[in-house]
């Protein structure tokens, strides 16, 4: 499975070589309700052909949505679906993408991926991971309020302590002593230079900064999302000592996850600890937000955002979750188009707002409605 964090932060959502294939629909983790799921991709994949059929020739079509049919027959694939999907194919080019929020059913043939859904997922403010520790193993689980499952640690990162240390796992060392001088019938004493216990710990140790180094470089470098560490108690001290990743927070959840009732037991744990970040964080973004325009550096008008994105002003840019506001912006000057639209699922005016600011540099954010300092669905924070 590929990992949306950083395929996003290596660009490659906006590689597609055109025709450029994207595929959306709701998904359910349990039987029955799973059981359509698969028939409705098989529907999807058939409107990408008749779009592709109109552009390419026969052959051509086929080989693009070889993928996606493969897909389509793998029952070990939808036994495991979450709260929705996403499927992006093109020329050397396919990503799949398990959702932990469900999306709108849609498949369209572009010159380039539809990525708005992905977007507001990445930029949701309640996401972080969690740190699954043990001695023996690591786990890495990504969450929201909602929902918390497992992850695939990047193929880079070690799964277990075997996985990381190999045959460099440290041995007792032992040293050879005699006793009572030349021809002493005591002969020679064997004696161990650290016990069993510490043995342990340098290899935990070891494997902890594995470990760590692991999940900075290709989980929360490329998220940003805050990391908890979920393990027992004495191994909490080790950790946050050799680890030198700044997305850790401080609070630990002081159980291995392998020793709880199930994984939403974990997420209730871990919405423990980030929900007062998380209120914290909206909390600052508002009150930034007031400040800013009480200082003529913030705004909540559509058509005066929209222009100051393209111009490179805006430095944070606040969008309400949920809402659409179908429409067309101009990425060249700003200006906006209002209208009920032939695809509006496709053309959000809020959706693109969010990715000219990332493309401009700025920081977007997606802000639950009950948090929303505005009612127009968005809040700009002005670089100057």
């Amino acid at each position: 499975m590929n990992i949306l964090d950083e395929d996003f932060a290596a660009g490659l959502l906006d590689q597609g070589e055109a025709p450029c294939l994207s595929l959306y629909q709701p998904t359910h983790r349990h039987h029955p309700d799973n059981k359509q799921d698969p028939i409705r991709f098989g529907n999807l994949v058939k409107q990408l052909e008749e779009s592709l059929l109109q552009l390419v020739p026969k052959d051509e079509a086929k080989a693009l949505l070889e993928p996606f049919r493969t897909l389509e027959d793998d029952r070990n694939f939808w036994n495991h679906a979450l709260d929705g999907l996403a499927v992006l194919g093109a020329k050397g080019t396919f990503r799949v993408y398990r959702l932990q929020r469900p999306v709108a059913q849609l498949a369209v043939v572009a010159d380039s991926f539809h990525t708005k859904p992905l977007i507001r997922i990445l930029q949701s403010a309640d996401r972080y991971h969690v740190l699954g520790l043990s001695r023996q193993e690591a786990k890495l689980f990504e969450g929201n309020r909602d929902a918390l499952d497992e992850i695939e640690l990047h193929e880079d990162v070690p799964r277990t302590l075997t996985d990381a240390l190999g045959e460099e796992l440290t041995e007792p060392h032992t040293t050879v002593a005699s006793y009572g001088g030349k021809g002493s019938s005591q002969g020679s004493m064997h004696h161990g230079h650290g016990g069993k216990s510490e043995e342990l710990d340098i290899d935990a140790e070891r494997f902890f900064r594995v470990i760590d180094k692991g999940v900075l470089e290709h989980h929360s470098q490329p998220s940003g999302l805050p990391l908890i560490l979920a393990a027992l108690p004495e191994h909490h001290h080790m950790f946050h000592e050799l680890s030198r990743n700044p997305s850790l927070v401080e609070e630990s959840i002081d159980v291995n996850p392998d020793a709880l009732a199930s994984i939403d037991e974990l997420r209730q744990r871990a919405w423990e600890v980030m929900e007062p970040r998380y209120l914290a964080r909206l909390a600052t973004l508002v009150e930034d937000f007031g400040s800013a325009r009480a200082n003529e550096l913030g705004d909540d008008d559509l058509a005066q955002v929209a222009k100051a994105i393209v111009g490179g002003r805006v430095a944070t840019l606040l969008i309400e979750a949920r809402r659409q506001v179908p429409g067309r912006v101009d990425p060249e000057t700003g200006s906006l188009d209002f209208g009920d639209l032939e695809h509006p699922e496709v053309d959000d005016l809020l959706d693109d707002l969010g990715m000219l600011a990332l493309k401009m540099g700025g920081d977007v954010v997606v802000v639950p409605t009950e948090r929303m300092p505005t009612e127009t669905g968005v809040a700009a924070i002005y670089r100057y």
